[in-house]
């Protein structure tokens, strides 16, 4: 367990594991945020610039915009058979969601998703760190 936790803090430079598995809901398909090294895209035509610099994107269609930017949802998940049609070749991005960035910029995962995250470094772990440098 040491082993894991070094590797995770220290190389990956994560602040979570990721446990569980996708229940195949498809919340995390149908309102979608999509951060581009700008940050959340916020206008059509930003999109429509990316759409072209990258497949991925081609995939996306613009359902809402609210205060943090587009809403998107893919139109490769079959709502009816609940699965994903590319799942075999499909995008990194979907390969590595849920990823801790989520929670760092404050989002919030369905109830419905079979994933959860949890601190590599306990609560406890971390006030004792504070209290040995004072």
């Amino acid at each position: 367990m040491l082993l894991k936790k070094i590797f995770y803090k220290y190389i990956l430079k994560r602040t979570y594991y990721r446990y569980g598995k996708c229940s195949r809901c498809g919340d995390c398909c149908s309102k979608i945020y999509v951060n581009h090294k700008k940050g959340i895209i916020k206008t059509e035509d930003e999109f429509l610039k990316l759409k072209k610099l990258h497949p991925f994107y081609t995939f996306l269609e613009i359902v809402d915009k609210d205060n943090n930017g587009l809403v998107f949802k893919c139109n490769k998940f079959d709502k009816e058979k609940s699965i994903c049609t590319i799942h075999r070749f499909r995008p990194s991005i979907c390969r590595r969601y849920p990823s801790e960035k989520i929670l760092k910029m404050h989002g919030v995962m369905s109830e419905k998703c079979g994933f959860y995250f949890k601190p590599v470094e306990s609560f406890e772990e971390i006030l004792k760190k504070q209290y040995l440098r004072k």
